[in-house]
């Protein structure tokens, strides 16, 4: 992020812009919305600029401008749509104190302004630090369509309601009752009754959360897929809005879990297999403590919950704590990186089945019925087995496994960063230490990648052949 955004006071406060033309014309209509007093230098200008002055909205100085002109201002718009007069202007605001901004030119300006919605107070700004302003465009005009005409007249009549609302006490409580209003209990008065009925309706609402009890806290046991943020379900990203806390596995990806509200408490519990770990107990005591406080606690696990997901110990930790838990499914890694090598699980005249297993668990390297995979035409699913990939290739082999078995394994499943590696059985362990694969990867014994040409996916693999 190279630009950081902010919303500026600008009531009260002086703007200058350089310009009379087309480009002046466009920054001033965004201005003359806000409080600021706007002065504008130019020798030749639109007759709109001078109708504006003439109204007084803005100050209208018919010359270049000239050393100390930008004093005391804390914005400058270089819009004389002339690249040297630009450059000089802007020397000139730089040296009187103000930030600089010049029209179609982001090398050299201070600050840009984003395509805005506007439901004032209510304003969404989108940058794309000026390198798609026709994908800001778009998306300004996706919001506009979505966002009602009367979310700024709710959100004025809320602003001069907010000392009221601090009887709700922070948190969760208040956060609900906002809900409420903007979302439900406002649109409603304003649909049913008009925008008289709205205060009588919030000052109800307000009575109906104060006299109501404390809310009970809950859990919510959620998978946050293989790691493309796109492939999280609709009810994860509510969860993760919703969240009060957030308690997280290792896998978990940094995209994942910037949807989580910023307000959440975030808490990091991630496992590494033969590594750094904490317990199942201690997670367990989080999840129930934090919920005892009512807080509402998203257990944000890698892949789905329901697939070697400890799902079963934390459900039990709920339910002895008398807490209410919820299963929020999500894509496991064996779907999405069979997706990404263009292959299915299953398939007519070749396996009627499909294992799912693990490559070690709570004693160690796990023990699987070796001699029934081994069976030609078996295909599994092998969860953690990067580290446990010698002790899998031995004891299939040791049960009449064919060496020529084919082996894929891939890395970061749906990620940008995503690989495959190609192997058989004979040689897979020693492929995968030479790939030296340092992110999660799944191993599918007996399946290899359609033939690249035929794969239609978003992500292309990088296929290693080992």
């Amino acid at each position: 992020m190279q630009h950081f955004p902010i919303f500026m006071a600008l009531a009260g406060r002086r703007v200058v812009v350089s310009g009379g033309g087309d480009a002046a014309l466009a920054k001033l209509r965004l201005l003359l919305k806000t409080e600021a007093h706007l002065t504008v230098f130019a020798e030749e200008f639109a007759p709109e600029i001078a109708s504006w002055a003439t109204e007084g909205k803005l100050r209208l100085v018919p010359r270049a401008m000239v050393p100390g002109d930008a004093l005391c201002a804390v914005l400058f718009y270089g819009a004389n749509e002339d690249d040297a007069e630009d450059a000089r202007t802007a020397a000139l605001a730089r040296a009187d104190g103000a930030i600089v901004n010049i029209v179609d030119n982001l090398i050299d300006s201070q600050f840009i302004t984003p395509a805005i919605v506007d439901r004032d107070p209510v304003t969404v700004a989108i940058g794309t630090e000026g390198a798609a302003p026709v994908l800001a465009r778009a998306i300004k005009r996706d919001l506009e369509e979505r966002l009602p005409a009367t979310l700024g007249t709710l959100a004025r009549i809320g602003k001069l309601f907010r000392s009221a609302v601090e009887a709700l006490p922070m948190g969760r409580k208040r956060r609900d009752f906002w809900s409420e209003f903007y979302f439900k209990t406002g649109p409603q008065a304003i649909e049913e009754k008009g925008i008289k009925s709205v205060r009588p309706a919030l000052e109800a609402l307000l009575d109906q959360h104060l006299n109501a009890g404390e809310k009970e806290g809950h859990v919510d046991l959620v998978g946050a897929g293989p790691g493309d943020p796109d492939l999280l379900t609709l009810k994860a990203r509510k969860a993760l809005d919703e969240a009060d806390v957030v308690i997280y596995d290792r896998l978990v990806s940094a995209e994942i879990l910037e949807l989580a509200r910023r307000e959440a408490t975030m808490i990091d519990v991630g496992k590494e297999g033969f590594g750094r770990s904490v317990s199942q107990n201690e997670i367990n005591d989080l999840l129930v403590q934090h919920a005892q406080n009512g807080a509402h606690v998203v257990r944000l696990k890698s892949g789905d919950p329901t697939v070697f997901g400890r799902l079963d110990e934390e459900i039990d930790a709920c339910r002895a704590a008398d807490i209410s838990w919820r299963i929020v499914p999500g894509i496991t890694a064996a779907s999405a990186a069979v997706a990404g090598i263009g292959q299915s699980l299953t398939k007519r005249d070749r396996n009627a089945s499909v294992r799912f297993l693990t490559g070690h668990d709570m004693k160690g390297f796990a023990e699987h019925d070796w001699r029934a995979l081994a069976r030609t035409g078996e295909v599994a699913a092998i969860y953690m087995g990067k580290k446990s990939s010698r002790f899998i290739q031995g004891r299939l082999l040791m049960h009449g496994a064919d060496p020529a078995t084919p082996v894929t394994v891939i890395e970061n499943a749906s990620r940008p960063e995503q690989r495959v590696v190609t192997a058989q059985l004979s040689d897979f362990a020693d492929a995968i230490t030479k790939a030296d694969m340092k992110g999660p990867a799944l191993v599918f014994y007996g399946l290899a990648p359609r033939a690249a040409q035929s794969v239609a996916a978003p992500i292309q693999p990088q296929e290693v052949a080992l």
